[in-house]
C-alpha cells in the first residue's frame, strides 16, 4: 500500500534521522543494516544519510553495526548512525522513534502479530513506513485501516518491498514494456540455484515459515477483508489465463513445477488493479510457479504438503509446525536460518513467459500472436535480495538532496539491481 500526497515522511527538518531500521538485530534486519551502510558509504546517495538502528537490546544493535562494518571492510560505521531502543509492545517507545525520523524500514515479523503497532506509530507521528511483508492479510488490513489517515498525514505506508514481491511485480511491468504489442498474460517460473555449496543444502529462516503457517490458516479472513475493501473487478482482456495445474512437468525447464504460494500473486494483482482503475492501462493476467526438480522432489513435497495442510487447520497443529519447522519443512526452514556460505552460494532466476497481441490487433477477436521471455536474476533467496528493494524504495521518498537517482527512475533502476 502506498498512501499519501505530501512527499512521504512528515518532512520536519528538526528530525535527527532520515531513516531508521527497526528490528535491526533480527535475522533479516542485519542484512538490511548492511545494505543501508553500503549505500551510505558507497556514494549511491546524493548526500550524507543520517540513519539509525532500533530494537530492544543496545548490545545486539551494536553487534549488528560491528558486523556490517566488518563486512564492508571498515573499522567502524560513522557517528551519523544512531542507536535507538524501542519495543513493539511499547507504543510510547515506537512513537518516540517515529518522531525522530522521516522513514522507518520495519523488519519485525511475522507482521500479523507485530506489524500494526509500527504502522500506527508511523502514521500518527508523520513518518513513512516500509516493510518486507509477504502476508496478504496484513497488507489488506493495514490498507483498510490506515489508508485515509496516511493520506491526510502526507506519509506513505508501503508493504511487500522484499523478495519475492518487488522482482515479480516489476518483472511483469518490465515484460509488458518490452513486448511490441499488448501483453495480456504472464507466467512466472521461479528457480533456485546452488552454485558452489550444493553439499551444504539450502534453507531459509523460520520467520517466513511462520508467516505461511498463520497465513494459510486465516484464508477466510483474507476473503472478508477484500470484500470490505471492495476492489473494482478487473476485466479479462483477450483469452483467459489457464492454470498450469498444482503440479506439472515443465517443458521449458525439463523438470517438475508447482504453483507458487508466495505473496507475489496478491501484490501483482493489486498493482494491475491500480493501473487499470487509476491509469486505464490494460490489465495483465498473472500466474506464478516454482521449479522443484525431479519426481523424487514431487513425492517428498506431496507428503510434506499433506501434513502441512492437515496441521495448519488446528491450533495444536500450528504450534507443532512453528515449534519444529525443520522437521515439517524437510529441512528447508530452520530457526537458525541459512549460513553465510549457503547464502553466498545460492541464487535465483525468475523467468517470465508472456503472450500478447501485436499492435493494432483487437484482443477481443483475434488470437494471441506475439510471445516474449524475460528474466530477473539475483543473489541468494529471501534474505540476500530482500534488503535491496526496501532501501531503493525508501531512498526514493527522501528529499532530493539525499535521495538516490531512483527517485526519478524507479522502474528503470530496480531491475538492474538484481
Amino acid at each position: 500500500m502506498a498512501a499519501g500526497g505530501g512527499g512521504g515522511g512528515g518532512g520536519a527538518p528538526e528530525r535527527p534521522y532520515e531513516l531508521v531500521v527497526f528490528g535491526a538485530s533480527g535475522f533479516t534486519g542485519q542484512f538490511v543494516v548492511e545494505e543501508v551502510a553500503r549505500a551510505a558509504a558507497g556514494g549511491e546517495l546524493r548526500g550524507a544519510l543520517r540513519w539509525a538502528v532500533a530494537g530492544r537490546s543496545r548490545e545486539k544493535l551494536q553487534a549488528v553495526l560491528e558486523r556490517a562494518a566488518e563486512r564492508l571492510g571498515k573499522a567502524a560505521l560513522g557517528a551519523e548512525v544512531g542507536v535507538l531502543l524501542c519495543d513493539v509492545g511499547d507504543a510510547a517507545s515506537l512513537a518516540a522513534v517515529a518522531r525522530q525520523t522521516r522513514l522507518v524500514l520495519n523488519c519485525v515479523g511475522p507482521y500479523r502479530f507485530f506489524g500494526e503497532p509500527v504502522v500506527e506509530a508511523c502514521v500518527e507521528n508523520g513518518a513513512s513506513c516500509i516493510d518486507i511483508c509477504g502476508e496478504p492479510q496484513f497488507l489488506e488490513g493495514m490498507y483498510l485501516k490506515y489508508n485515509e489517515k496516511a493520506a491526510e498525514k502526507g506519509v506513505y505506508v508501503i508493504g511487500s518491498c522484499g523478495f519475492d514481491s518487488i522482482p515479480a511485480d516489476m518483472g511483469v511491468l518490465y515484460t509488458r514494456d518490452k513486448l511490441k504489442g499488448d501483453l495480456f498474460k504472464c507466467d512466472l517460473m521461479l528457480k533456485k540455484k546452488c552454485r558452489s555449496c550444493f553439499h551444504l543444502g539450502s534453507c531459509a529462516h523460520d520467520g517466513t515459515w511462520k508467516s505461511a503457517v498463520y497465513g494459510l490458516a486465516d484464508q477466510d479472513n483474507l476473503r472478508k477483508l477484500r470484500k470490505k475493501i471492495g476492489y473494482a473487478p478487473v476485466p479479462v482482456v483477450g483469452a483467459k489465463l489457464k492454470s498450469r495445474g498444482l503440479v506439472f512437468y515443465n517443458q521449458e525447464f525439463k523438470e517438475y513445477s508447482i504453483r507458487f504460494m508466495g505473496s507475489d500473486g496478491s501484490v501483482v494483482k493489486r498493482s494491475q488493479c491500480y493501473l487499470h482503475t487509476e491509469l486505464q492501462e490494460t490489465p495483465v493476467q498473472y500466474g506464478a510457479y516454482v521449479n522443484i526438480g525431479g519426481l523424487g522432489s514431487v513425492i517428498k513435497l506431496m507428503f510434506a504438503g499433506i501434513f502441512f495442510l492437515l496441521l495448519v487447520k488446528f491450533s495444536f497443529g500450528r504450534k507443532l509446525l512453528t515449534k519444529y519447522p525443520e522437521f515439517f519443512s524437510a529441512g528447508f526452514f530452520t530457526k537458525k536460518g541459512p549460513t553465510q556460505k549457503q547464502m553466498d552460494g545460492t541464487s535465483f532466476t525468475m523467468t517470465f513467459f508472456g503472450e500478447g497481441y501485436s499492435e493494432g490487433q483487437d484482443p477481443q477477436y483475434g488470437k494471441p500472436n506475439v510471445k516474449i521471455c524475460t528474466e530477473v536474476k539475483g543473489p541468494g533467496m529471501y534474505h540476500v535480495p530482500s534488503p535491496i528493494p526496501p532501501l531503493k524504495v525508501g531512498t526514493s521518498l527522501l528529499p532530493g538532496d539525499i535521495a538516490s537517482p531512483l527517485s526519478s527512475t524507479l522502474s528503470q533502476d530496480l531491475l538492474p539491481t538484481y
